[in-house]
């Protein structure tokens, strides 16, 4: 296996440590701890902390919405399974051992101005999930796919709440038993 380049050190530490403690709170000196590097080498890399938030939310994208279309493909064997499918994967995000809540939800109560770049990002995550549900339920046949595609999300959205902030890891569940209903109306 190839080593890890600095770079990558340093995302790796930033996204754990921005994941569990939040970006307001975690310094650069923590990040260079964490990462085993020297302040040069993270800003021969980053220009600056917010370049590096950029950077660890976009690495999170991408690592995020590859595994929940992955375990929401693996669980399920129809389109019309794998829009229930995907509260199973997300009830099994939430009992991984490190669980903190969803990282974007997290971001953009940090970083609260739509103006701001890290905002934004957070919100075209948001958008690349609702377009991956409104693509299972165009398969599907769905009447109204985009009306049932914003009741779906709501319904992760706040499960995702719920089990970070209540610690109900089970709210996906209910969420999935109403989503089913859901479902079942718009076919």
């Amino acid at each position: 296996m190839p080593a890890i380049s600095k770079r990558e050190q340093i995302i790796s530490a930033a996204l754990k440590l921005f994941y569990h403690d939040g970006f307001n709170a975690t310094g650069i000196d923590r990040i260079i701890t964490e990462a085993g590097v020297s302040k040069k080498t993270l800003y021969n890399h980053f220009k600056s902390k917010d370049e590096l938030i950029l950077v660890v939310l976009r690495k999170r994208d991408e690592t995020f919405r590859n595994k929940i279309m992955r375990e929401t493909e693996r669980l399920a064997s129809t389109a019309a399974e794998r829009l229930l499918s995907i509260f199973d994967a997300h009830h099994n995000w939430f009992n991984e051992k490190d669980f903190s809540g969803c990282m974007f939800i997290n971001a953009s109560a940090e970083f609260s101005s739509q103006q701001d770049p890290k905002h934004i990002l957070c919100a075209e995550h948001k958008t690349l999930i609702k377009n991956y549900i409104c693509s299972i339920a165009k398969e599907v046949n769905i009447i109204e796919p985009e009306i049932l595609t914003e009741k779906i999300n709501l319904l992760l959205e706040g499960a995702i709440v719920e089990a970070h902030v209540s610690g109900n890891k089970d709210s996906v569940l209910l969420a999935k038993d109403i989503a089913r209903e859901l479902v079942e109306k718009s076919s």
